[in-house]
């Protein structure tokens, strides 16, 4: 899998997503209960931006006129014609065998673990004069 750094954590806010353009794919990154969730930015159904869905709770009912909520916000309901969709794995709630959004792993990383990986690489036959960096802040992976 190929690792693609496409945002700081503060560039999407909490409730909100982002869409990035990652070998030629858009992919939207929602976060949602301080985690990320990346999906292809697409509805199987007709096409429809998921970057538009609405992002809704999980209902259920044990018995009539009674309903509960869980799992508020990690649903994806397409703006164009209501099909959900699980943001955790991009499976559809109404053809859960057949239809499904491709989903896309996402790590968490600081800056600082980013510019220790960037020292592990072979320095080769030139070498130029480095500085110590410090970074600080988190940023959004995506493995593809």
């Amino acid at each position: 899998m190929t690792r693609h750094i496409v945002a700081r954590t503060s560039d999407i806010p909490p409730g909100g997503n982002k869409v990035f353009g990652v070998e030629g794919r858009d992919i939207v990154v929602f976060h949602v209960n301080g985690e990320f969730f990346a999906l292809l930015n697409r509805c199987p159904h007709a096409g429809a931006p998921l970057e538009k869905a609405a992002c809704v709770a999980r209902l259920t009912s044990p018995e009539p006129g009674v309903y509960q909520r869980s799992r508020v916000g990690e649903l994806l309901r397409c703006a164009w014609h209501g099909w959900e969709f699980d943001m955790r794995n991009g499976q559809s709630y109404f053809d859960p065998k057949r239809v499904k959004i491709r989903s896309y792993p996402v790590a968490i990383e600081s800056g600082e673990e980013l510019s220790k990986g960037l020292e592990d690489l072979e320095k080769g036959p030139y070498v130029a004069e480095t500085f110590a960096v410090h970074v600080e802040d988190s940023y959004v992976i995506i493995e593809t």
